[in-house]
């Protein structure tokens, strides 16, 4: 054995550093004179891996045995992350970790490299802080810089799956700016986060860093850029520029990307970025082409989601629905119970497109109905029932849809059921409807609901954004239980991050009327101070613009409300086709126009007949009886002239 490693340590010392092929023959001889070589077995597999022959070295460690195994833990962690066994990688490189005698930085980046891919990313931040710790001991700043580069990776996935507040970073600082890796990580964090605008600058920023890197070649440049050029395009398709789109997918040289998975986005995205119309039955089959991808370049579960909703879309422009309903109902059946998950959701969204036949209104509801009745608990299946209604104006039905489907969730005996019940995304729903139907007690009601269960969870982080909007709708109410809880709520919250001034800000407006005692001037310092917010506002402005007073202001100081200015009365249009032809337009038109002559206010009767009957017709006015009017005649005529009543009328002979 002491002869064998002398002349294997003879050979390797003869070598040179970086001729691995050198090293391969050296233990293929040395292994030719004893199988049983352990040292030749271990220096075989590292120069395998070292020449990206990871599938050979595999197979030398599972060939071998386990004492091998066990003597080379790190290679073999690392042998299976690059052969795309990521559970097997993790599990070994973690026990790796666990059992090292002395430093094993090695194991350890291969554990953070496998949660990463395996997308375990809230693992993948606690190994990166370990790691981060060690290397600052170890004082190697490249060391520092690639964990730099990679904890802002898995915080931009944190972000793509939805897991935003776990990120340890949420925006770009002034380090970021300094590398094109770190510039590009940014950008898709903030890609991810919806700021479009902000991913545009960072990702030119990348590509002007990269670009005027003078540590790589050009051909190494243009490998760097092509995935930022693939960014480019997907901001710009998002923001709807399309002909932008178009111009800059002329520079992207899909051909040239290494990368076999984002070469198959870059194909999908300049697709979609034509404006040109294009064959469905041809493009999908060229999507479909493509897609087969090895399995250690596998996209990410986010990206895959939109690649197969993609590949569905394109499927039912070739009027294939049937073959759409059955192969979603398959992968819809693999998991049967509710879920928050949008990629399977977005199956059920599909599914109900295929059904339908992409028809909407009652038609489609029609189809849907009893799609509802056979898969009760299927989240988007509900949801685009909702959607339906909803484009029917028909917010009664939608609501009482989907209570009654959260209904059953609630009294579910399964637990994982509770937590798809108040989902941010569900309780936003509904609240929203409550809203249009302006039920405000109802949508205190849900979120007060929603919190509770939250708060009472010990084994997940509460989503701080729902707790937020539920403290904050909690403080519109005037009962003292519903300001309790909001204290509460906010008291929580800022226990989970001591910054957060939004929650600051809810204490105190909380227990400022109830419990004034429980708010901490360190709370009142974190506000925004009271002469900033009215440092702009001029009060003798305010007052002499018509404010309204106060009326014991009003004694102390005299002040008093400025009449408002009368603003002259615009002109009422009058529509065309309303106006005569022989319309004089120079002409103002008479309002009373419309009126009988009679009617008019400007209307002057001529002759004594006509003045006396406008004289009867005045409203308002003292108007005689006519009965009386006569009896006085007759008594004046009475008593000058007498017995007027039994005369006689005249008449002809």
């Amino acid at each position: 054995m002491a002869a064998s490693v002398d002349s294997l340590s003879a050979l390797l010392a003869k070598a040179h550093l970086d001729d691995h092929e050198e090293v391969l023959k050296a233990a293929n001889s040395a292994l030719a004179k004893s199988k049983s070589d352990l040292d030749a077995q271990h220096v075989r597999v590292i120069a395998l891996l070292k020449l990206d022959r990871f599938d050979d070295a595999l197979r030398q460690l599972n060939q071998t045995g386990d004492k091998l195994k066990q003597r080379a833990a790190f290679e073999y962690a690392y042998a299976l992350y690059k052969t795309g066994k990521l559970a097997e990688a993790e599990s070994v490189a973690d026990s790796a970790v666990s059992t090292a005698r002395g430093p094993s930085r090695g194991a350890q980046h291969v554990l953070a490299q496998a949660t990463y891919r395996a997308e375990n990313f809230e693992r993948a931040v606690t190994v990166y802080e370990q790691l981060a710790a060690r290397v600052q001991d170890a004082d190697a700043d490249y060391e520092h810089n690639d964990l730099r580069i990679n904890s802002a990776a898995v915080d931009a996935q944190l972000e793509w799956q939805g897991k935003g507040q776990l990120a340890k970073k949420k925006k770009p600082v002034r380090e970021d700016m300094e590398a094109f890796e770190t510039a590009y990580n940014a950008a898709c964090g903030s890609i991810a986060r919806g700021e479009l605008g902000q991913g545009e600058v960072l990702l030119k920023r990348a590509r002007d860093l990269c670009n005027a890197s003078e540590d790589m070649t050009e051909e190494e440049k243009r490998a760097e850029i092509m995935p930022i050029l693939v960014q480019q395009l997907y901001v710009l398709s998002r923001q709807g520029r399309a002909e932008e789109a178009e111009k800059l997918s002329q520079e992207l040289s899909i051909p040239d990307i290494p990368d076999m998975s984002t070469r198959h986005i870059a194909e999908v995205n300049e697709m979609a970025a034509s404006t040109e119309s294009s064959n469905p039955y041809l493009s999908t089959r060229r999507v479909r082409f493509n897609s087969n991808l090895p399995k250690t370049d596998q996209p990410f579960g986010f990206q895959s989601a939109i690649l197969n909703h993609n590949n569905y879309v394109m499927e039912m422009t070739s009027h294939k629905h049937k073959g759409v309903a059955t192969s979603t109902l398959t992968k819809l059946r693999n998991d049967p119970h509710a879920s928050v998950s949008p990629a399977t959701n977005s199956l059920s969204v599909l599914n109900a497109a295929a059904h339908t036949k992409g028809q909407v209104g009652k038609v489609g509801l029609r189809e849907i109905l009893p799609l509802v009745n056979k898969r009760p608990d299927d989240v988007g299946l509900i949801l685009t029932a909702v959607q339906l209604y909803l484009l029917e104006n028909n917010h009664s039905a939608a609501i009482t849809l989907l209570e009654s489907f959260l209904m059953r969730l609630e009294n579910s005996a399964t637990p994982s059921d509770h937590d798809v019940r108040f989902a941010p995304g569900l309780v936003g729903t509904l609240t929203a409807l409550y809203a249009k139907e302006g039920r405000r007690s109802s949508i205190r009601a849900e979120f007060a609901k929603a919190a509770e269960h939250w708060r009472r969870k010990t084994d997940a982080t509460p989503p701080a954004g729902l707790l937020k909007a539920a403290g904050a709708a909690l403080l519109e109410s005037s009962k003292p239980v519903d300001l309790e809880l909001a204290g509460e709520i906010f008291s929580d919250l800022l226990q989970r991050d001591e910054g957060d001034r939004a929650a600051a800000a809810g204490l105190v407006a909380a227990y400022a009327t109830t419990h004034p005692e429980k708010v901490t001037p360190a709370q009142t310092d974190a506000l925004t101070p009271l002469a900033r917010l009215i440092g702009d506002v001029d009060a003798a402005e305010l007052e002499a613009a018509g404010v309204a007073v106060a009326p014991h202001v009003q004694q102390q100081t005299g002040a008093k409300r400025a009449a408002p200015k009368e603003q002259p009365a615009k002109p009422k249009k009058v529509r065309q086709s309303r106006l005569p032809k022989d319309m004089d337009p120079s002409k103002k038109i008479d309002p009373e126009r419309w009126l009988p002559m009679k009617d008019r206010s400007y209307y002057k009767p001529k002759g004594r007949k006509g003045k006396a009957r406008q004289a009867g017709l005045t409203q308002g006015g003292v108007v005689e009886d006519e009965g009386a009017k006569k009896q006085a005649a007759g008594q004046v005529v009475g008593a000058s002239g007498g017995g007027g009543k039994n005369k006689k009328k005249k008449g002809k002979k």
